[in-house]
């Protein structure tokens, strides 16, 4: 969680938060997406976080995917921008959120694929057929959104 967020908390306790983020749709070239299975949760997501304060929408996703899966982004293309009510989410600590996300698509990269351990359990590509059931709730449009992206 950012400085940013962690001391807004320490103002606001668990009240909702309305929070934005920016995630990584990592495709392979197989055409597999890379999903991370949460520490916290234990649900599936795509690799993301909370954007700093002053920080770039882009700069916070390359930098939320090369902390938690040792991926390095090269070129980032906008996917969707997503907020509203299934965006919102109580976290295991009682904090209460409401997330926009900004979320990009990502077919260049480089690295080795490393879990963070102590925000990830698993990392996994997924076909667009085999996307497991257990999905972390706030990203759940986004990864039906780019399934049927992929059917079309």
């Amino acid at each position: 969680m950012s400085d940013y967020i962690m001391d807004l908390r320490k103002i606001v306790g668990h009240r909702p938060l309305m929070q934005t983020g920016a995630s990584v749709l990592v495709i392979d070239e197989d055409g597999r997406l890379l999903l991370e299975k949460r520490k916290d949760t234990h649900d599936w997501a795509y690799p993301g976080g909370s954007v700093e304060l002053y920080e770039d929408t882009e700069d916070a996703a390359r930098r939320e995917l090369l902390e938690e899966t040792g991926i390095i982004a090269g070129k980032l293309t906008l996917f969707g921008v997503y907020s509203g009510k299934d965006m919102h989410f109580t976290y295991p600590n009682g904090d209460v959120t409401s997330n926009i996300d900004i979320v990009y698509e990502c077919h260049d990269y480089s690295g080795t694929l490393t879990i963070e351990p102590d925000e990830v359990e698993d990392l996994r590509f997924f076909a667009p057929d085999e996307i497991p059931e257990d999905i972390f709730l706030p990203v759940r449009r986004p990864i039906m959104d780019w399934v049927r992206s992929r059917k079309q």
